[in-house]
C-alpha cells in the first residue's frame, strides 16, 4: 500500500510538473502593450500578428487625445505603442516622450503616400511616427429630402433647413471650416481672420443649426430628424442599413477643403519592447494587413499606396476628397486665443 501511495504521489507530481512545463512552453514568449483609440484596432490583424511573432498583444483604449496625454503626464509607464493625433504627436515630440524610430526595421514605410508625408510638417521625415490613418469630417445630406443644395460649407446658410442641421461641437472643426470658406488657413490665429470666422459661424450658420453635436447626430440622421450633419461619415453610416446608405446618404467634403486629422503609430521613449513595437508598425503597413484595417471601417485610403489592391469593401467616400484638407496643428499658446472666439460663438452670438 505504501509503495502504491508513493507511486501515485510521484505520478501526480510528475503530471503537475509536465502540465506546468507545457503551459510555460505554450505561453507567448513576447508581449506588446498598445494604447489606441476605442474601436480602432481590427482584432483579425492583431491575432495574425500574435501568431506570426509568437506574442501577446495587450490593448488598452482611450476616447480622446486629452485622456491619453493626461495619463502619460501623470506618470503612466509600460506602454510600447501609442497612436496620437497630429497636434498631440507634435507636443509629445517636443516633450521628448516619443522614441526616434529605426527606419531600417520598418521597410513597409515605403508604402506611405508621399502626398500625405508632405502634409506632416511637424515630423517631415517620419522620425517619430508612421501614419495610421488620415481622415476628415465632411457633410452628410439626406438626399431624399433635401434637393438643390451647394456642396460646400455655405449649405449651413440655407434658412429653409433651419432646425434640421447640425455641426460638430468642436471648435477646431467648425472654426476651421469657416476659415477655409473665407479663404484662410485652418490653423490661422490672425485675430482679424478669427473674428471674420466667428461672425460667419455665429451670424450665418449657427441660427440655422439645431445644435452643435459631436455624438448623437448619426442616430438623428438615421431617424430623419436631422437632414444635414457635419461630422465623420462612418458615424452616420453606422446607423444606416446598406440599402439606406445608397438611397439616402450623400456625403461630401467641400472642394474648398477643411480640417483633417492624422493618427500615427508611435513608440514611447520608455517602451519595454521596442523591437517588437517596430515589428508591429511594419506589420500594420504591410498592404494586405492595412487593407483589412480599411475594410473593417470602410475607410478611404490616403495612407498606404498599395493597400487598395487587396481591399474587399468599397470606401464610403473617395480619398481624393481629402487632398485639399489641412491637418489641425498644435497651436501652442495661441490655442487660448482660438478658444476665446469659439466661446463667443457658443455663448454670445
Amino acid at each position: 500500500m505504501e509503495v502504491k501511495m508513493k507511486m501515485k504521489r510521484f505520478l501526480a507530481t510528475f503530471a503537475l510538473i509536465a502540465l506546468t512545463l507545457a503551459a510555460a512552453f505554450s505561453k507567448p514568449k513576447n508581449k506588446l502593450y498598445v494604447y489606441n483609440w476605442c474601436y480602432y484596432t481590427p482584432m483579425e490583424v492583431i491575432k495574425e500578428f500574435e501568431e506570426k511573432f509568437d506574442c501577446k498583444v495587450y490593448l488598452s483604449y482611450y476616447e480622446s487625445n486629452e485622456e491619453m496625454f493626461s495619463k502619460f503626464m501623470c506618470g503612466a509607464t509600460g506602454y510600447d505603442i501609442v497612436v496620437p493625433s497630429q497636434d498631440y504627436a507634435s507636443i509629445m515630440i517636443k516633450l521628448g516622450m516619443l522614441d526616434k524610430l529605426d527606419h531600417s526595421k520598418i521597410p513597409n514605410m515605403k508604402y506611405i503616400n508621399p502626398d500625405l508625408q508632405k502634409k506632416i510638417d511637424y515630423d517631415p521625415n517620419l522620425d517619430y511616427g508612421i501614419p495610421y490613418y488620415f481622415g476628415a469630417a465632411g457633410i452628410s445630406v439626406n438626399k431624399k429630402k433635401v434637393k438643390d443644395y451647394p456642396r460646400d460649407w455655405s449649405i449651413f446658410e440655407k434658412t429653409e433647413l433651419k432646425g434640421r442641421m447640425t455641426m460638430m461641437d468642436d471648435m477646431r472643426e467648425v472654426m476651421g471650416a469657416a476659415l477655409v470658406h473665407l479663404g484662410y488657413d485652418v490653423n490661422s490665429v490672425d485675430e482679424k481672420q478669427l473674428e471674420e470666422a466667428r461672425q460667419l459661424v455665429g451670424k450665418k450658420w449657427k441660427p440655422n443649426l439645431a445644435k452643435f453635436d459631436a455624438g448623437s447626430f448619426g442616430k438623428a440622421f438615421a431617424t430623419g430628424d436631422f437632414l444635414v450633419c457635419h461630422g465623420y461619415v462612418e458615424v452616420v453610416a453606422g446607423e444606416l442599413e446598406p440599402d439606406e446608405i445608397a438611397d439616402t446618404l450623400d456625403f461630401f467634403i467641400p472642394e474648398e477643403g477643411g480640417a483633417s486629422y492624422m493618427d500615427s503609430l508611435c513608440i514611447m521613449k520608455d517602451a519595454p519592447h521596442k523591437e517588437l513595437a517596430h515589428a508591429f508598425i511594419n506589420f500594420i503597413q504591410e498592404p494586405r494587413n492595412y487593407a483589412k484595417f480599411l475594410d473593417y471601417f470602410q475607410f478611404p485610403n490616403y495612407v498606404n499606396t498599395e493597400a487598395d489592391k487587396f481591399r474587399t469593401t468599397k470606401p464610403l467616400y473617395d480619398a481624393k476628397a481629402m487632398e485639399n484638407c489641412t491637418l489641425k496643428n498644435d497651436l501652442g499658446e495661441n490655442l487660448e486665443k482660438f478658444n476665446e472666439y469659439w466661446e463667443k460663438v457658443r455663448f454670445v452670438d
